[in-house]
């Protein structure tokens, strides 16, 4: 059976720039899954559990939050606070028995084009492998 992940990528505006400018098309033919979603924030830091928790609940098989680099974040702290909040997703689906590896933090330098796409890529890879995610209803399978 053939299995395409739904993978929603959280990223900072700034580490995203570069990516976002090429477009849609310039990013498939650059080898970024058509089947990842990127959600573009002011920064990585403002994203809250909260949103990360209801990705997975809307069909999300796994997440991507993508930050500035740890002590080089535009807004000071901004991808520190996205860290720590995708670690408390972590630990809440390793609780209830889900692969804590379908969410995932990157820090990438700005407008690292190609390491975006590669990120993108690493998670789609690391899904298919994985199957879809067990918060699917019984309709979505």
């Amino acid at each position: 059976m053939s299995f395409t992940p739904n993978i929603q990528i959280f990223c900072c505006h700034y580490t995203s720039q570069q990516a976002i400018a090429e477009g849609a098309s310039g990013l498939e033919s650059d080898g970024f899954p058509g089947n990842a979603t990127i959600n573009r924030l002011p920064c990585s830091g403002k994203l809250q559990v909260s949103i990360l928790l209801k990705a997975f609940e809307d069909g999300a098989d796994g997440v991507c939050v993508i930050g500035c680099p740890e002590n080089q974040c535009h807004n000071l702290m901004g991808s520190q606070r996205a860290a720590h909040r995708v670690l408390a997703v972590k630990k809440a689906l390793a609780e209830l028995g889900v692969e804590d590896n379908r969410i995932e933090m990157f820090h990438l330098e700005r407008g690292f084009h190609p390491e975006f796409v590669q990120v993108a890529q690493q998670m789609d890879t690391r899904l298919r492998g994985m199957g879809p995610s067990p918060f699917h209803g019984e309709n979505e399978k």
